[in-house]
């Protein structure tokens, strides 16, 4: 079906820039946009159903691209004893940390994990969010990490968004092999990884390369599996400390390194070379208290893209919104609007590997789109929390997040 979205102004963010247009129109059929531009220079053709936008700014859908969204219990009694001063060594002592997490992942049912992972998922959707990616983790054996990428699945065919599968089995050293990090990377290598992909649950493969989860050298092995299962892969890298994980990531041509606090100029050079994109996560900064920057003037100096997103996870970054999470990277990281948009949108679709449908609002494109009623884009990053009005529209039709609660 044709459709006319017409009366507004677009962003379109080609170029990760704004690149404005005032006074537009889009032309979607289907799922995809057929044509975009001054609204003067509307191409008259076949009948379509016309929807007027009241001045609105039409962006691209926001994209989540780092999210751990699937977790079983939360975590906010810890978060109130580190304001207490207890130290995170006591806390993980005392069974808290990702093991908290873990037992409450392997004890929810699916449904009981779906259920709550839902809930999140429409705040981000009433953000304006339409493409997500969601990180397995928390299950660290075959039966729970199958079990939360099912509900990531499942999610994307149940509500309208599009969601992207990682399986971060190499998030943590799970309870049982305690003392054997080798032993447990063998069974994420040779037994985890292709059983899901087989099973079609896994878009893409990550890990955590940091001295108190994993070391490069088992990192590399995780890599090393997904290319032979022809699966592309990602990295939490040098956010507590620098082990060139970026510069490993990039070798094995990573779709995205994400922290980054601790990243030097080799790796930044590393990463531009192989078009890697730099994630970084204000939310869990913010949490954690950081005062490590992440170097923007390097990654813009080589032009490495950076993506914002949320980091959505019970222990560190509890952010429910992606656009608060704009405002964040500008305040902190001392981005400007426009790359904060960039970086929840253009860059944030090639995080993913969506670079070539999602992310901006052009001829052949996905037709996910927010128009809101704003007066300029900058307003998506100037404003903290409350919500925005907006419409939602994903693959050329509305969206009512209320109506799905």
């Amino acid at each position: 079906m044709k459709q006319i979205w017409r009366n507004c102004h677009v962003a379109t963010m080609a170029g990760g820039e704004y690149a404005a247009v005032e006074r537009a129109a889009l032309v979607t059929r289907g799922q995809h946009i057929e044509w975009v531009g001054p609204e003067a220079d509307l191409p008259r053709g076949d009948e379509a159903a016309e929807h007027d936008l009241g001045g609105a700014w039409v962006t691209p859908g926001l994209i989540d691209c780092h999210t751990h969204l699937v977790f079983g219990g939360d975590r906010s009694q810890e978060f109130e004893q580190r304001l207490q001063g207890v130290d995170y060594a006591v806390i993980a002592a005392q069974g808290g940390g990702i093991a908290s997490t873990v037992r409450a992942t392997r004890a929810a049912t699916e449904a009981q994990l779906y259920a709550s992972a839902r809930r999140r998922a429409l705040h981000l959707l009433r953000d304006g969010v339409t493409t997500l990616e969601i990180k397995s983790g928390y299950g660290l054996d075959l039966p729970n990490e199958r079990k939360m990428l099912r509900v990531a699945r499942h999610l994307g065919q149940t509500l309208p968004l599009t969601v992207r599968a990682t399986c971060l089995a190499a998030h943590a050293l799970p309870p049982e092999f305690a003392g054997r990090a080798d032993d447990y990377i063998d069974e994420v290598a040779r037994r985890m990884l292709p059983v899901l992909a087989a099973e079609g649950l896994v878009d893409a493969v990550d890990a955590f390369c940091e001295h108190l989860a994993f070391s490069p050298a088992q990192v590399e092995r995780v890599f090393q599996a997904a290319a032979q299962l022809g699966l592309p892969v990602k990295l939490h890298a040098e956010q507590l400390s620098s082990l060139h994980g970026a510069s490993l990531a990039a070798r094995h041509g990573a779709l995205s390194a994400d922290h980054l606090e601790y990243l030097t100029e080799a790796d930044v050079r590393a990463m531009a070379a192989a078009g890697t994109v730099a994630v970084l996560l204000p939310g869990a900064f913010y949490a954690l208290r950081e005062t490590q920057l992440p170097p923007i003037d390097l990654l813009r100096r080589h032009g490495v893209p950076i993506a914002i997103s949320s980091d959505l996870n019970p222990g560190t970054s509890p952010a429910l919104s992606l656009r608060l999470m704009l405002s964040m990277a500008c305040t902190l990281f001392r981005l400007t609007p426009q790359e904060a948009l960039a970086g929840a949108t253009v860059h944030a679709a090639r995080a993913l590997g969506l670079q070539a449908s999602h992310g901006v609002l052009a001829p052949g494109k996905v037709a996910d789109f927010v128009a809101w009623d704003i007066a300029h884009p900058a307003e998506l990053a100037y404003w903290i929390g409350g919500e925005l009005p907006k419409r939602v529209i994903r693959h050329g039709e509305p969206v009512c997040a209320t109506a799905l609660d």
